[in-house]
């Protein structure tokens, strides 16, 4: 059954395997590039995501040092898939899932940040994160969170 809801992360993920594995596009088509967008203002961070992520997991890398940043990155297509930090200047990961909520962008957030209260996870997932992965992040559990959503 197809999930409904503009929003709804069950929706997302759905769409997302459908885009993959859609058997009536060529083989070729249906493994294209994901633009995947690390947002943290840590440099650090946003390296150690990246050099996590699964060997041959074909890609299209963007930074963003801010939320700002950020959203006009997803609005542009750079970000189907986001990695999130929470605490960054300018605009934070909760106002960047605000705002695309509100304007109904097409993106997969999975939120990386060292605040691990239980609030935040609850309150990120409201606002329809994938999934919160604590930092530092670890290789073995982004490719379980991937795995789980059929991303890798």
């Amino acid at each position: 059954m197809r999930p409904k809801g503009k929003n709804n992360p069950a929706k997302r993920e759905w769409l997302s395997i459908l885009r993959l594995f859609n058997p009536l596009q060529p083989r070729k088509a249906r493994f294209m590039t994901i633009p995947l967008l690390i947002c943290d203002d840590s440099n650090m961070a946003r390296k150690q995501v990246a050099k996590s992520l699964p060997a041959g997991w074909d890609v299209e890398i963007t930074f963003a040092t801010n939320g700002l940043e950020g959203i006009q990155a997803i609005r542009e297509g750079k970000g189907e898939m986001v990695f999130l930090d929470l605490t960054m200047p300018e605009m934070d990961g909760y106002q960047v899932l605000e705002a695309v909520k509100a304007e109904g962008l097409d993106a997969m957030i999975i939120v990386i940040s060292g605040d691990i209260q239980p609030d935040a996870h609850a309150r990120v997932t409201k606002l329809g994160a994938m999934d919160f992965i604590q930092k530092p992040v670890s290789p073995e559990k982004l490719h379980e969170v991937l795995r789980r959503f059929g991303l890798m």
